[in-house]
């Protein structure tokens, strides 16, 4: 069995140092910051010789051929469409930085691969009409660093090409409306330099991007801005300590990792070093728990602020070379295969995402070979910790249990300790209904970031516990200050489980709280609920949210699930009398919360006797042995005992 620290210990193992990075400010003189700055462009990610390289080996690997079609013609599609225009939703400036990051990298990179000096023409008049917006939208810190980034790319990749006085414009918007704005640090909209989640990292890394491309021509705010992220960047790297679980799940995962790996490799690139940021604790590693977050069907464990579906990641691309691990694009490359054909759009860019280009920039070695397979049980430590368990890699039926501990006060945290998604046979049988898109509820007056426990966050249908995976005692809300841990875990084949500690998230309503996950002939879940020190009579109510049909039992004591002519059994073991039943999972008609189209909840309600003491038993059988026994309800006490 795995030895298990306890959580509230994990931030005492975090101390970097990363080449001057600290969490205080520095008397060294910002110069010193752009010592070695490569002369000439361009110095971003990307040398002189990168796209002759890539036209080069795509004649020998038909996959990297057939994402360099798509980028080419997705900027050939490009050239029709006139640049973007300044437009807020809400609050956010957000969705056009993107865009345009998209834009440029596409046609920046075709410009490269093809020559075409349409490309490089479109280019430049996306980049000037974004350099003479009024603003990015300072409020709203991730817009500036997003279009920061985006400018800097292109002014960097295009720079021997761009006429003069377009260079001039571009570099002075980086400047005016990028870098400049991050210099007062006591400013509210630059409250991320001291965060500790993913602002921290796409605002730094943005940020850094537009420092290195400019670097010789201003080299005065740009090296203050070197020096304010190695004094800064430390905050957000804590997010991956101790085994790189992303609290904030891992759809945020690939957003502050993707702007960390940016700065990283334009830091490489541009100065020789990367600050020694990549070594932080728990950030390489971090590649290895976002592949055990993506089940077998490519779908997200969408914990937190986190949507159900996946799609390219190049940050992905870069672990892979920097780990000699090609292995770690199993299910990246199954994304480009559907890519193929398709082609983006500016809001997403389609499944490739806005920085798609750089999974070519950053395409594994040919010689590269595999490793070998990631671990089939795993468990991540952290503040949201997680534990997996899976039968096979590279088998979309394979079996797949994903679970995790954690704390609604998190950042972008949801009431969710506890929680679990169970896939088997292709289906994804117990689901989370994942994130609410931010304006939905920001237009109709939610204080949607407060995390206080009377916060209107937790009237949020899909954000608090009662939608969630897991228990819910007299209706009450999870404890935000409480947070559970996985107290013991087993990778032995023969006696898989792991144990989520939940008292303190029930803090108030029970005495102890444990939850058991137990793996049975290897496609089999026991889920084993033991709580003491209940109210006699409190109401313990057991929630699984599916897509799947399901029909209960005349005795409610079983419940037959089916989807895509798959079936999927769940038998409630403990306590007698229980019996489930199906509702909708529909949220209350307060006009605020999102619908949950074809969803619904099989749930139980238990009452608690006068000891206080009560057992809930639930077992998850894939139907691949029918007729086979219910395993044993035995004391959690006695599960790592007698394997």
């Amino acid at each position: 069995m795995v030895a298990l620290p306890r959580a509230g210990c994990l931030c005492l193992v975090f101390a970097i140092s990363v080449c001057g990075v600290r969490a205080t400010g520095s008397a060294t003189d910002p110069g010193q910051c752009l010592a070695g700055l490569r002369a000439g462009h361009p110095r971003l990610i990307a040398d002189t010789g990168f796209a002759e390289r890539l036209r080069t080996r795509r004649e020998s690997d038909p996959q990297l051929a057939a994402l360099l079609d798509t980028i080419v013609r997705d900027a050939r599609r490009l050239l029709k469409e006139p640049p973007l225009g300044y437009h807020k939703t809400g609050r956010r400036l957000l969705a056009v930085s993107r865009a345009v990051e998209w834009r440029t990298l596409t046609l920046a990179l075709a410009f490269r691969i093809t020559g075409d000096g349409a490309f490089l023409k479109r280019a430049e008049e996306e980049m000037l009409s974004a350099s003479a917006f009024g603003d990015w939208n300072p409020s709203h810190f991730l817009d500036v660093a997003e279009m920061t980034a985006a400018l800097s790319l292109g002014y960097d990749w295009l720079y021997a090409d761009l006429a003069s006085d377009a260079r001039a414009k571009i570099r002075n918007a980086i400047v005016d409306k990028g870098l400049r704005q991050a210099l007062d640090s006591r400013a509210s909209h630059n409250s991320w330099q001291h965060a500790e989640n993913n602002w921290n990292q796409v605002c730094f890394g943005g940020l850094v991007l537009g420092a290195l491309a400019v670097g010789d021509e201003e080299p005065a705010i740009a090296g203050d801005i070197l020096e304010r992220a190695r004094a800064g960047i430390g905050n957000g790297l804590r997010a991956y300590v101790p085994d790189g679980v992303y609290p904030e799940g891992p759809g945020y995962w690939s957003f502050g990792t993707s702007y960390s790996v940016l700065m990283i490799a334009g830091l490489e690139s541009a100065l020789g070093t990367d600050w020694g940021v990549s070594q932080s604790s728990g950030f390489l590693a971090s590649a290895e728990a976002f592949l055990q977050m993506t089940s077998p069907t490519g779908r997200f464990f969408n914990f937190s602020d986190c949507r159900e579906g996946a799609t390219l990641e190049p940050a992905l691309f870069w672990f892979a070379r920097k780990l000699g691990r090609p292995e770690l694009l199993r299910q990246q490359r199954a994304v480009l295969a559907r890519l193929a054909g398709k082609s983006g759009n500016d809001a997403a860019a389609g499944e490739g995402g806005r920085m798609l280009p750089l999974a070519a920039v950053w395409w594994p070695e040919p010689a590269a070979s595999p490793k070998g397979d990631s671990p089939l049980r795993w468990m991540g430590r952290g503040p949201n910790p997680i534990a997996v368990f899976r039968s096979a890699w590279g088998d979309p039926d394979a079996f797949y249990l994903a679970l995790k501990g954690g704390s609604a006060g998190l950042s972008h945290a949801h009431m969710d300790a506890g929680s679990f998604v169970l896939e088997c046979d292709g289906v994804r049988w117990a689901r989370d209904l994942g994130m609410q898109e931010y304006e939905s509820l920001e237009s109709k007056g939610i204080d949607l970031w407060n995390r206080r426990q009377d916060s209107q966050r937790w009237q949020v249908f899909r954000l608090n516990n009662r939608s969630h995976n897991t228990l819910t005692i007299d209706g009450k809300l999870h404890s935000v200050a409480g947070g559970a841990r996985i107290e013991a875990f087993e990778d032995d084949p023969r006696n898989p489980l792991a144990i989520v500690s939940m008292a303190e998230i029930f803090r108030g309503q029970a005495g102890s709280v444990r939850r058991g996950f137990r793996v049975v002939r290897g496609s089999e879940v026991l889920i084993q609920d033991e709580l003491t020190g209940l109210r006699p009579g409190a109401d313990v109510r057991w929630v699984m949210v599916t897509g799947a049909a399901v029909v209960v039992s005349g005795d409610g004591a079983r419940a037959e699930l089916t989807e895509r002519g798959r079936t999927f059994e769940m038998r409630l073991l403990q306590p007698s009398g229980s019996m489930f039943d199906v509702i909708d999972a529909a949220p209350p008609a307060d006009g605020f919360n999102a619908a949950n189209p074809d969803r619904r909840m099989l749930i139980f309600h238990a009452m608690a006797p006068e000891s206080g003491v009560l057992t809930l038993a639930v077992w998850l059988n894939s139907a691949r042995l029918p007729g086979a026994d219910a395993p044993q309800v035995r004391p959690l006490a006695e599960w790592l005992v007698g394997k």
